[in-house]
């Protein structure tokens, strides 16, 4: 559980929100519950130390307020559009006893002894994340799929994953397909053609036609050479 530091903040102006930005802090706000809404102020170092840490939207924080320890969730954070900072969090109170929709990673373990994937099939992800009810006080970190044993073929769905108690998903009423190990796509390539058979004949018989074109050009020249001659004869005669 991530645990961060927190204090009360009095603004009431966007020039006294931009000073505090300015300072190195993030503007917030805690809701939920029984108690009022409260004005926050978190360092901007600890925010980003939220954000990196695995599935943060998720994940339970225990928020100490000036003293006061609160455990909340990561609702919103609101990003510069520039500098791509954070500059607003929402954060939820985790109220005992009460019931809160949550989208839960999957976690896929044991790649390795499936005899499927060994044999080249693939791991077809079709949720990534499934939506849960969860109780204020269990709730889920990550879903983990095992993958020990599956072959080719076999679907994981929903009722197969080992929910904690009174973890229910959103989506009642059928039981829907988390991931598959589908059988290897296989891309058969186009034979090629035989192109020095094809390149070899066609050259015999653009050699052909131009043997027939030549001879049929030195027959026509024979033939006029003959013609001129015998006129040559004629007129000497004359």
């Amino acid at each position: 559980m991530s645990t961060i530091q927190a204090t009360i903040r009095n603004t009431h102006t966007k020039g006294q929100v931009n000073v505090l930005r300015n300072n190195g802090n993030v503007p917030g706000i805690v809701y939920g519950g029984e108690l009022p809404n409260e004005k926050i102020s978190i360092t901007k170092k600890e925010i980003k130390n939220l954000i990196n840490k695995e599935n943060f939207l998720s994940n339970v924080i225990s928020m100490n307020l000036d003293g006061k320890e609160q455990k909340v969730l990561t609702r919103n954070i609101a990003f510069d559009t520039v500098t791509d900072e954070p500059i607003h969090i929402d954060l939820m109170r985790i109220v005992k006893g009460g019931k809160i929709i949550l989208e839960i990673p999957v976690k896929f373990i044991n790649n390795e002894l499936s005899p499927g994937l060994k044999r080249g099939g693939v791991l077809n992800i079709v949720r990534r994340k499934v939506e849960l009810k969860c109780p204020a006080e269990n709730i889920p970190t990550e879903l983990i799929v095992d993958l020990e044993g599956l072959d080719i073929g076999t679907s994981i769905k929903i009722s197969s994953i080992n929910l904690p108690d009174n973890v229910t998903p959103t989506i009642q009423g059928r039981d829907f397909v988390i991931a598959t190990v589908a059988a290897p796509t296989v891309v058969k390539e186009p034979e090629k053609p035989a192109e020095t058979e094809e390149g070899e004949a066609k050259e015999g018989t653009e050699a052909a036609a131009d043997g027939v074109e030549k001879a049929s050009t030195e027959g026509d020249k024979s033939e006029s050479d003959k013609s001129k001659e015998e006129d040559k004869s004629s007129s000497e005669k004359k």
